[in-house]
């Protein structure tokens, strides 16, 4: 049988029939929706995990144990994990382990564009790339293949089209797999310098066979076309360049690392040019050229950004790859129009963000929804680094005597991924840094999974912990908890702890819109009181904008405020220094 399935649904589906027992993560664009898909297959033990690394921990403990395991992250999810690569590449497994990396070109949603594939070769593992969601729900079975075959973890290495985009897939039964028994072996399983010099070589054996397959097996293939060019390939880029260059001669690689040599040369002997199209860096072409083989790539096509058939397109044709018509006929739109992030209508960040800019305090912040206090207008935040650096950094600039007071500001999700090793140091150290947990119950940046601080799993209730008490516990004595709408406390008590010589802990609790109803009043605009004084538009609130009218006096613009929009937060009606906005009729509840 065959249906759609989006990359990330496919890994789901190849999960459960190569009979995967343990599946985790943490949830990240773009691989969020793996274990969101694993979840409904209930063969599957499966959790939304603190971080990466504990994701991954509990994955190598179940294959250690027997049982094939899967974790999954985003890209930089693995530098967090990337530890426990490397001492799994070393101790191998005793059942199948997969970890599923999910590259994100373009930067959709991250802070870097950080190219995986590097990862494979530095920690000695395999590495799969599937070009289509057919391939990578296959790939996943084949991996559980390998993994037991060489003692391996293998990786997986997704891209953002390749994890979104849906494409037709043929299912198949679940595999009939058997625990196997785990076996004390701590010269294999615990990596004390002795026993990992002892392991060294076995990697590196276990590399040169895996060399071997590289080259036998057909995921790799040679497909010929026209002589003249020769196109090496692999996942969604080979699909734009299958689309350019048509007639041309490929190799498609569907294993990344390692890669097959003896291949590589032969493809290379069948044609008169060999060119390498791949997103991000120049892994295989760099490769190709140590082979000792002439090779175009990035001088050709864009080392920045995604890859897409228009701009593979454009490229091959200023090289002079294709003739100049080759760009025409599509219809030149130009860009599409920018729509800028902003917090959601209700969001009780933004009422954090209103106070800290109002203080003018340097704000060093992390990675979520709260990342947006950095856009116009609210123009509040000063650095953002990657998950937990929001209190080091924090502490770097109190200890580097900068002139002003500086928060570090982090969600509830943010405080158990990353926090607690940086708020253990605070502590330690006695530095007297200031961090502000926003907590909204959720990990709402990518789509509202539980985590610890609201006690909700991937598959129901489990105990909720209470940040205060946890900073409390790790010994902080000046802990406060506030809600973020009681604007001139959350102000009040953030003046008061900056001006502590000691580590403090403020949580600003706001419950996402999106997590509970709000049966609270729109609020609307009093057209005749209202200036056009721009006040309200400062908040960068999504449901007030610019009317038509303008205020006969100053010629500015009046405020409007979109019903459909408005969660009845109030913020709006605390700035307005005109009094020109109020209640309106009270919301229907859903």
């Amino acid at each position: 049988m065959k249906t759609l399935m989006s990359g990330n649904e496919a890994i789901a589906r190849g999960a459960w029939e190569a009979g995967t027992k343990v599946a985790a993560a943490y949830p990240g664009t773009p691989s969020t929706e793996i274990l969101q898909n694993v979840a409904l297959y209930k063969d599957i033990y499966s959790e939304w995990s603190a971080n990466e690394k504990v994701a991954l921990d509990l994955a190598i403990g179940a294959a250690y144990a027997g049982q094939r395991a899967m974790a999954a992250m985003k890209h930089v999810g693995l530098n967090v994990a990337s530890e426990s690569l490397f001492y799994s590449s070393y101790t191998g497994l005793n059942a199948g382990l997969v970890i599923i990396s999910a590259d994100d070109p373009g930067m959709h949603s991250s802070q870097n564009e950080q190219d995986n594939r590097h990862f494979a070769r530095f920690a000695k593992v395999p590495m799969l790339e599937p070009t289509d969601s057919q391939e990578a729900k296959d790939y996943v079975r084949l991996a559980f293949d390998l993994s037991e075959q060489f003692d391996t973890p293998v990786l997986i290495r997704t891209t953002t089209r390749t994890s979104h985009a849906k494409s037709a897939v043929e299912l198949t039964d679940r595999a009939g797999v058997e625990k196997r028994p785990y076996v004390k072996n701590p010269s294999k399983y615990a990596m004390i310098p002795g026993f990992a010099k002892m392991r060294h070589p076995v990697v590196e054996e276990r590399m040169k066979k895996l060399k071997q397959w590289a080259e036998e097996s057909d995921v790799n293939s040679i497909e010929p076309g026209d002589h003249s060019i020769g196109i090496i390939a692999c996942g969604a880029a080979y699909q734009y360049a299958r689309e350019v260059f048509p007639t041309a001669s490929f190799l498609k690689l569907g294993m990344v690392w390692p890669l097959p040599e003896g291949k590589i040369r032969e493809f290379a002997s069948q044609v008169e040019k060999v060119y390498v199209v791949e997103e991000l860096d120049p892994f295989i072409e760099e490769n190709v050229r140590q082979l000792g083989i002439a090779v175009e790539g990035k001088s050709i096509f864009p080392i920045l950004d995604e890859l897409s058939p228009e701009r593979v397109r454009q490229s091959a044709v200023k090289a002079g790859l294709l003739p100049a018509e080759a760009n025409g006929g599509a219809l030149d739109v130009g860009p599409l129009a920018k729509r800028p992030p902003v917090l959601c209508a209700g969001c009780g960040h933004r009422d954090v963000f209103w106070i800290l800019r109002k203080m003018k305090v340097t704000v060093n912040s992390d990675i979520g929804c709260y990342a947006l206090g950095v856009m116009p207008p609210l123009d509040a935040t000063d650095t953002i680094g990657c998950m937990g650096a929001s209190i080091g950094v924090a502490m770097g600039m109190r200890i580097a005597g900068l002139e002003t007071s500086n928060v570090a500001v982090l969600g509830d999700s943010t405080f158990f991924h990353a926090g607690l090793p940086a708020l253990a140091d605070a502590v330690y150290n006695q530095t007297p840094v200031v961090t502000i947990v926003v907590d909204n119950r959720t990990t709402g940046m990518t789509g509202h999974q539980g985590n610890p601080g609201s006690g909700r799993t991937l598959h129901g209730k489990g105990k909720d912990i209470d940040i205060a008490a946890v900073a409390r516990g790790m010994g902080v004595n000046h802990v406060v908890s506030v809600d973020a709408r009681d604007l001139k406390d959350v102000e009040k008590i953030i003046r008061e702890a900056v001006k502590l010589n000691e580590p403090s802990v403020i949580v600003i609790h706001s419950i996402c819109v999106f997590e509970e109803h709000h049966n609270r009043e729109e609020y609307t605009i009093i057209a005749e009181d209202c200036n056009g004084c721009t006040l309200c538009f400062r908040i960068g609130c999504p449901a007030i904008s610019k009317s038509e009218e303008l205020d006969a006096k100053s010629q500015r613009p009046k405020a409007w405020i979109e019903p459909s929009l408005c969660v009845g937060c109030g913020l709006c009606f605390d700035v307005c220094a005109h009094q020109a906005i109020e209640p309106g009729r009270e919301k229907v509840p859903a």
